[in-house]
C-alpha cells in the first residue's frame, strides 16, 4: 500500500461541483481582485473565528506582516517569537525593519515557553508573536499577562490553527490580532495563495485594510505607503465553500490522531504529541519524535509511506539569520526537536486502515 503524506486531489473531489460553480460565478462577475466574494468570506471567517473583523490578504506571510505594520512595528524594534516555526514568522518581522528575538519552546507542547518570556523583553520590544504550531494553541494566559504588564500587543501566528480553541475561544481571536495562512495544504486551504488577519480592534482593522490596498481608504487617495496584497475573488469563493466543512474535517483529523496515539502507545522509540488540556488541537501536522530521524524518513519512503519534516533547521540557525549570531546550543529544545520531528501522514481522507499501515511500517523500520 502506497500512502501519500498529503492527498489534495481526494480532498477536493467530494465538493468539485461546488467549486466549479463558485469559480464560474467569479468568472461571470469579473470580481477577481477583492470584491464581493472576498467580502463574503471575510464576514464568514470573522464569524467563525468569533472576531469582529477578518481582512483577506494574499498569503499568510502578508497576514503576519500587515498585523505588525498596523501595530506600528518598525526599524529598531524587536518582536519576540520562537525559533521552532516556518521562516515566514520571522520574515514578517524582518520586513517591518524589526529584529526577531527568540525564546525556546516547551519540550512537551513544542510551543513558546511562557517561563522564558519575561527575560527576553527589552526596552526595544514592540510585540510578542507566539506560534500555534502544528494546530495546537499556545498557553496564552501567562503570555497575555506578561504582555499586558509591559504594555505589549500579542499577535497570534495562527497559520496552522484554523478552528483550534484555547479555553473555549478560537485561536487567532484572543490577542490583538491573529494571522492565518490558507496555503493549499492547510486545514482550510485555498486553490493557491491566500491569508487573513482577524481582530476585534476597529482601528487596527481599518489600518490593515489600507495597508493591503496601496494605503488607500478611498480609491486613488493614499493616506499611507501601503502594499498590494489583496485576496483574489476565486480564493474567497473557494474558501467560503471549504469553511462550511472545516469543523467536520478537523474532527476527522482528531480521530486519526487518537488512532495514532493509541497504536503508538508503548513504542519506546516514538514520542507522540502531547495535547494540552486547555487547547483544542486540530492536528494540522501529526509530528512524532524519533531517533535517527533522517534514516527513518528515508526508510518509510522506501516502504511506500510518505512522511515529512517540520522543520529541519530552526530559524536561528538558518543562513538568512546568520547576522543574529545565534549558534548551535542557543535554544536546545527547539534544536533537539528539529533533529527528531517526523511528520506522519495526516489529512481527513486518511482511512483507519491507512493509519494502521503507517504505524506498522514505522514499527518495522524502527525495529530494523
Amino acid at each position: 500500500m502506497s500512502i501519500q503524506f498529503l492527498d489534495l486531489k481526494t480532498n477536493h473531489q467530494a465538493h468539485r461541483a461546488e467549486f466549479d460553480r463558485a469559480i464560474g460565478e467569479v468568472i461571470d462577475s469579473g470580481a477577481f481582485a477583492g470584491g464581493r466574494f472576498v467580502e463574503q468570506f471575510e464576514k464568514e471567517f470573522a464569524a467563525y473565528c468569533e472576531a469582529k473583523h477578518a481582512i483577506g490578504v494574499g498569503n499568510g506571510t502578508d497576514a503576519l506582516w500587515m498585523a505588525l505594520l498596523a501595530l506600528g512595528v518598525g526599524p529598531g524594534d524587536e518582536v519576540i517569537t520562537v525559533p521552532a516555526t516556518f521562516i515566514a514568522t520571522c520574515e514578517a518581522i524582518s520586513f517591518c525593519g524589526a529584529k526577531p528575538v527568540f525564546v525556546d519552546i516547551d519540550p512537551d507542547s513544542y510551543l513558546m515557553d511562557p517561563a522564558l518570556l519575561e527575560a527576553a523583553i527589552t526596552p526595544r520590544t514592540k510585540a510578542i508573536m507566539p506560534v500555534h504550531l502544528f494546530g495546537q494553541p499556545v498557553d496564552l494566559d501567562p503570555i497575555l499577562a506578561i504582555a499586558a504588564a509591559h504594555g505589549l500587543p500579542v499577535v497570534e501566528d495562527a497559520a496552522q490553527a484554523h478552528g483550534a480553541r484555547y479555553k473555549g475561544r478560537r485561536a487567532g481571536s484572543i490577542g490583538a490580532a491573529g494571522a492565518f495562512s490558507f496555503y493549499p495544504g492547510k486545514n482550510l486551504g485555498a486553490f493557491g495563495e491566500a491569508g487573513a488577519v482577524v481582530t476585534n480592534d476597529d482601528a487596527l482593522a481599518a489600518k490593515m485594510r489600507m495597508f493591503r490596498d496601496h494605503g488607500q481608504a478611498k480609491k486613488y487617495f493614499h493616506d499611507v505607503v501601503g502594499w498590494n496584497c489583496r485576496m483574489d475573488g476565486i480564493q474567497g469563493a473557494v474558501l467560503s465553500i471549504k469553511l462550511r466543512y472545516l469543523d467536520e474535517r478537523n474532527q476527522l483529523r482528531r480521530e486519526r490522531a487518537a488512532q495514532y496515539d493509541e497504536a503508538l502507545r508503548g513504542l519506546a522509540q516514538v514520542i507522540t504529541p502531547v495535547p494540552s488540556a486547555n487547547a483544542g488541537h486540530i492536528y494540522h501536522i501529526y509530528a512524532v519524535r524519533v531517533p535517527n530521524r533522517d534514516a527513518v524518513l528515508e526508510a518509510m519512503g522506501a516502504a511506500g509511506v510518505s512522511c515529512g519534516i517540520h522543520y529541519p533547521v530552526p530559524v536561528h540557525l538558518q543562513n538568512a539569520y546568520e547576522e543574529l549570531g545565534l549558534g548551535r546550543g542557543s535554544f536546545p529544545v527547539a534544536e533537539r526537536c528539529a533533529r527528531e520531528f517526523l511528520s506522519l501522514p495526516m489529512y481527513p481522507e486518511l482511512t483507519p486502515a491507512q493509519v494502521d499501515e503507517v504505524v506498522a511500517t514505522l514499527r518495522q523500520v524502527l525495529q530494523g
